[in-house]
């Protein structure tokens, strides 16, 4: 039987003065550490670091929604460490993020820690109505930072897999209760090499991380059509997460073609073969017009 995680969102909800310190020092300690790993035991180019700090330091009433692929166990919150120092520490302008209950939240002394680091434990298998989830809708409506793995899982193999609808309900409802989010996408290749997936599970050094910054993805159009439409709650999630998914792989191509200018070097993707196993093989050159498109996508990081 796994850990009891039911006193989580209701401490999250009502901290209390004791709570809330030992929350704002425990994501300082994390974020400084995350600045250390990333930034100086190993090096993180990122592009368009102006987008991500816009729109974490946009207007205190508008929230913030961040979605990116999820290649390691310390994405969140190695991510985070090329935020400036300032924001790292100031606990009420970091993120709140979602995590496996049956990885983080495993025993009294986990459950604290990533309590107490932001970190809501999300139950999956659990559909999109969960406790997790309705507390993040309403940190969205108070103009917090949510942050959403939106594959569901880390994704080891690499491989291109249908996003979960929960990002579909956090956008769909906030904006249904007036609020809704600044949706930014960002794309990360190299954070499986500073935290490998395989044992013995330690952070390594020296290794490049490339963190690549989309702008703010434009909803309201596709918002108010399937308001007009009277879309039903259902088909507004998977619209909703369809969009984001898209937005998001055409941000992966990009990273791409920016790491491939970087390095010199092509970068592996999984390939889904018929008898449904799986093996890696290299991104194949581009054509002279895909390159001409390539740079004409690129000037609009």
């Amino acid at each position: 039987m796994g850990y009891d995680i039911g006193w989580l969102i209701p401490r999250l909800r009502n901290p209390g003065r004791l709570w809330y310190c030992a929350s704002s020092i425990t994501v300082a300690v994390v974020g400084l550490f995350s600045k250390i790993i990333v930034e100086f035991l190993n090096k993180t180019t990122v592009y368009n670091r102006e987008a991500l700090s816009r729109a974490v330091h946009r207007p205190r009433e508008v929230p913030l929604l961040t979605v990116s692929n999820h290649h390691s166990c310390f994405d969140d919150p190695g991510l985070w460490g090329v935020l400036d120092t300032g924001t790292l520490v100031r606990g009420s302008r970091m993120r709140w993020s979602l995590a496996a209950h049956d990885i983080c939240f495993t025993n009294a002394l986990h459950a604290a820690f990533f309590a107490l680091g932001k970190c809501v434990p999300v139950v999956r298998g659990a559909g999109v109505h969960q406790p997790a989830m309705d507390f993040c809708v309403e940190r969205l409506c108070s103009g917090d930072w949510v942050h959403i793995f939106p594959e569901g899982r880390v994704n080891v193999e690499k491989e291109r897999i249908r996003f979960k609808w929960g990002v579909g309900r956090l956008i769909s409802e906030s904006a249904a209760r007036g609020r809704p989010p600044l949706v930014l996408p960002v794309w990360h290749e190299g954070m499986d090499r500073v935290l490998p997936n395989t044992e013995p599970y330690r952070l390594r050094a020296r290794n490049h991380v490339y963190l690549c910054v989309g702008e703010p993805i434009a909803l309201h159009p596709l918002l108010d059509r399937l308001k007009s439409m009277n879309a039903t709650e259902e088909e507004t999630r998977r619209v909703i997460t369809e969009r984001i998914q898209e937005e998001l792989w055409r941000l992966r191509d990009k990273a791409h073609a920016l790491v491939r200018r970087a390095t010199g070097r092509l970068l592996e993707e999984t390939t889904i073969i018929p008898n449904g196993k799986q093996h890696n093989t290299p991104t194949p050159e581009p054509t002279p017009k895909e390159c001409l498109e390539k740079e004409k996508e690129l000037g609009r990081l």
